[in-house]
């Protein structure tokens, strides 16, 4: 009897249980009912079309925005992606406004954005490869060397190169390294680590004045590779100067000149660029080289900073060696999460 009452109440159209999706049909049903012969839906919303068409240019065509006043152009690419989260406010004013042209508008940034970044929403790692490399900015004042040492150690890394590693710990780390590493160099600031047997270790100059980059030939069952292992100097954002990386730049072209003159064909890059891939000024590193990420990676695998990831400045890159897959490793004691990948090797080299 119950049963047959609580029918007949639903039927009757009294206040019984909502079919799902209902209340989002009739929301969307009294949204646009009032457009309908209304002129002003073309009118409205010129304001948004505008930001519309502009956020669209500006991912469209960053690479010729100036970077002759606060290198904006660079600080624009650093953070790209990010400007796609202003597609779905303006799509959610359009809609607030009652704008067809404001709608319409959106399409544009909409697009530019999928085409520049939709790549890396899929995943396109793949299983296998010859070798496991990482790498990790573990922060000069970590307080707990030691044990990011063993965290990063622990994810299988064949080879692992360590930036901005103060003089006074070098001796904590290679301690900590010692039973899964049975080959390290230390040149200045940076470190590589490897399973492998290391040759013509050496310093390479990025004109910093100090040793912040190195080279070496790891000799890997399947034949040698060069490693280079760089630490960029930093960036700064500042009021009255904008986004300052002259020195990282210089820097930049430095190591790009280094790598052009490699001889080995297999060539493998891996430290903290002070940059992302989108920053046109590291093009003497990133125009001859290929990001596991991009190629074999998981979504943006942004890695700084670690307690709210905004951009991917750690970098793993290759030549004449094939990505199998990329990612990023848990959190340590730095202020940068580790990155890893996957390389398939040429044997024909």
């Amino acid at each position: 009897m119950a049963q047959q009452a609580y029918m007949t109440e639903t039927v009757g159209g009294g206040s019984g249980p909502e079919r799902p999706g209902s209340r989002l049909r009739r929301l969307m049903h009294r949204l646009f009912t009032g457009w309908r012969g209304d002129p002003r839906i073309w009118r409205r919303g010129i304001v948004l079309a505008v930001l519309a068409l502009l956020l669209a240019l500006v991912m469209l065509l960053h690479s010729h925005i100036p970077n002759r006043v606060g290198n904006l152009g660079s600080l624009t690419e650093t953070f790209l992606p990010w400007l796609g989260f202003a597609i779905p406010v303006l799509l959610l004013l359009g809609l607030i406004r009652k704008s067809a042209t404001a709608l319409i508008a959106v399409l544009l940034p909409a697009i530019v954005w999928l085409n520049l970044f939709g790549g890396l929403l899929t995943d396109k790692s793949g299983s296998g490869g010859d070798l496991m490399v990482a790498t990790h900015n573990v922060n000069a004042e970590n307080p707990d060397p030691a044990g990011t040492a063993r965290s990063v150690a622990s994810s299988g890394a064949d080879v692992l190169a360590l930036e901005e590693v103060p003089g006074s710990a070098v001796s904590v780390y290679e301690k900590a390294l010692a039973s899964t590493y049975k080959y390290h160099g230390v040149v200045g600031t940076v470190g590589l680590w490897s399973k492998y047997p290391l040759t013509d270790v050496r310093a390479v100059d990025i004109r910093l004045g100090w040793n912040r980059a190195m080279r070496a030939t790891v000799t890997t069952p399947k034949g040698p590779i060069a490693v280079y292992v760089a630490h960029m100097p930093s960036v700064r954002v500042k009021v009255e100067a904008g986004f300052t990386a002259r020195q990282r730049d210089t820097s930049a072209d430095a190591l790009g000149e280094a790598i052009a003159e490699e001889p080995l064909k297999q060539v493998v890059l891996l430290g903290d660029l002070n940059g992302t891939m989108n920053d046109r000024s590291l093009n003497a590193v990133t125009s001859q080289m290929r990001s596991t990420q991009g190629a074999a990676g998981s979504g943006f695998g942004f890695s700084w900073p670690a307690s709210f990831p905004m951009a991917r400045i750690d970098q793993i890159m290759v030549r004449g060696v094939e990505p199998e897959s990329s990612w990023t490793l848990p959190r340590t004691g730095s202020d940068h999460l580790p990155v890893a990948a996957r390389v398939k090797l040429d044997t024909s080299s």
